[in-house]
C-alpha cells in the first residue's frame, strides 16, 4: 500500500513497514534533480522493500507539485543567471528549513515516533546533510546515493561539462562553503553511507565523496557499483516506473577509488 499527502505543505509517498507499530523506524529520503526527479519517481526507484520501516519520499522545492509557474523553462531561467544562489542553496536551504515541522505532522498522520534515518539523492544528499548537520534533530544514520557533497565542485564540474563557466560572487562562495561537508566532516556524527556509480562524473561526484569518506571515523562505508551513471532512473523520471536492472555486483572503495573488500573502514 502507498499513501501520498503532504506534511506541514511537503508532498509526500509513504511505504509502510511490513508490521507497522508506534515505534517502527522512519526513513526519510530526497530525490534528485536528474531521474528520479519527484517523489513518486524517487518511491519507485528505490522502494526498498524489506526494510521494515516507514519509507517517505518528501517532494523537494522548486520541483513537482511546487514547481514554479513558468515550470521548468522558468527555474532553467533562473539557473542560467545563477544556478548556485537560485537553484542549489536555496533548494537545499528550504527543505532543510521545513524538514522539522513535516517530520513533525509525518508522525501524527503516520502515527510512528520511532528512530529516524534520512536518505538523499544527488541535491537531495546536500538537504540530507544539512538537516544532520544543522536542524538539532535525533538522527540514527543517514545515507547517500549518487552524493553530492561539494558545491564548488560539482558547479566546477559542470561549467566545463557544458562549456558556460560560472561567475563565483561572495555570496555564492559563501553558500558552496556552507555546502562543502568534506570541509564540514567534522560535524557528520552519524554512521554514514555513500553509494556512488562507478560511471558517474569524476570530478562533481566520484572524487568528492571518496574525500568525505576519508575525512569520516570508522562508521562510514562507500560503496562503488559497478556500470551505474548519475542518475537512478529513466527520463523523464518524474512517474512512478520500474527501475532499471541493478547491475550484479558492488565493489567498497579506497579513498583512491580503488576496490577494496571490508564492508566498513578498518
Amino acid at each position: 500500500m502507498t499513501l501520498t499527502g503532504t506534511a506541514a505543505g511537503v508532498p509526500y509517498v509513504a511505504l509502510p513497514p511490513e508490521t507497522p507499530n508506534a515505534h517502527s523506524p522512519l526513513l526519510v529520503a530526497w530525490h534528485l534533480l536528474d531521474p528520479p526527479r519527484s517523489e513518486e519517481a524517487m518511491a519507485a526507484a528505490l522502494p526498498l522493500h524489506g526494510l521494515n520501516a516507514w519509507r517517505v519520499y518528501l517532494g523537494l522545492p522548486l520541483t513537482g507539485a511546487r514547481s514554479l509557474p513558468g515550470g521548468p523553462d522558468e527555474l532553467m531561467k533562473l539557473v542560467m543567471e545563477d544556478a548556485v544562489l537560485n537553484l542549489f542553496e536555496p533548494l537545499t536551504r528550504q527543505a532543510a528549513e521545513e524538514f522539522p515541522a513535516a517530520l513533525a505532522e509525518l508522525r501524527t498522520q503516520l502515527g510512528t515516533d520511532g528512530p529516524l534515518s534520512l536518505l538523499g539523492g544527488s541535491i537531495g544528499s546536500m538537504t540530507a546533510l544539512r538537516v544532520l548537520t544543522g536542524s538539532g534533530l535525533a538522527i540514527d544514520r543517514v545515507a547517500l546515493v549518487s552524493p553530492a557533497v561539494q558545491l564548488f565542485e560539482l558547479v566546477e564540474a559542470n561549467s566545463r561539462r557544458f562549456g558556460m563557466p560560472y561567475t563565483w560572487s561572495d555570496a555564492s562562495r559563501a553558500a558552496a562553503e556552507r555546502l562543502d561537508f568534506v570541509a564540514r566532516a567534522g560535524e557528520i556524527d552519524r554512521p554514514l553511507l555513500m553509494v556512488v556509480g562507478e560511471e558517474d562524473e569524476k570530478d562533481a561526484f566520484r572524487d568528492p565523496s571518496a574525500r568525505l569518506w576519508a575525512a569520516l571515523p570508522a562508521t562510514a562505508s562507500l560503496v562503488t557499483i559497478p556500470g551505474l551513471g548519475h542518475a537512478l532512473a529513466e527520463e523523464p523520471g518524474l512517474e512512478a516506473a520500474p527501475r532499471p536492472p541493478t547491475p550484479p555486483r558492488s565493489t567498497r572503495s579506497s579513498p583512491t577509488g580503488s576496490p577494496a573488500s571490508p564492508a566498513v573502514r578498518r
